[in-house]
């Protein structure tokens, strides 16, 4: 069984969007555990604020299969797919970790690079995965954390919804 990381984000219909896609992960895996939520703003473009989240759970999937499963996701959510990455979202589900895997030009990146860049996929990750080391820089996940700058920080807060 391989640890897997997925990191949720929505700003279009966004409580609704976050509890299905949180549903259908729930349903499939029963021992998922999944961060508290949390508000950020669009970053990179004008749009309403995002609500995100990380979940974590073991599966026996391959990572083609994983991905799979997670776009299957966002497609029954109405994600309209896109190369300009900076536009709202119905749901953006994202394979954070695969284990401790590293996959680079394979069409995808996991780790994804976001991890090391973004308060709102670090601060979940870390709350839920604190002891996990990153594939790559070799750190501790809340080692990462307590590194990211205030500022950074200051552009996060816990969102009220109960999953």
């Amino acid at each position: 069984m391989t640890v897997i990381a997925v990191s949720f984000g929505s700003n279009i219909n966004r409580e609704s969007n976050i509890r299905t896609s949180v549903n259908e992960i729930r349903a499939r895996y029963p021992q998922a555990i999944f961060s508290p939520v949390f508000k950020s703003e669009a970053v990179g473009f004008k749009g309403p604020y995002f609500l995100n989240l990380v979940a974590t759970y073991q599966s026996d999937l391959g990572i083609q299969d994983v991905l799979s499963e997670l776009h299957r996701i966002e497609d029954q959510l109405g994600r309209e797919r896109s190369k300009d990455e900076m536009l709202s979202r119905t749901i953006d589900l994202d394979l954070l970790l695969y284990g401790e895997g590293i996959f680079y030009d394979q069409g995808f990146d996991v780790p994804r690079k976001e991890i090391l860049v973004s308060a709102h996929v670090l601060k979940p990750l870390s709350d839920i995965l604190p002891n996990m080391v990153h594939p790559v820089i070799g750190e501790t996940l809340g080692a990462l954390w307590d590194k990211t700058p205030g500022p950074k920080k200051a552009l996060l807060t816990e969102a009220p919804l109960t999953l």
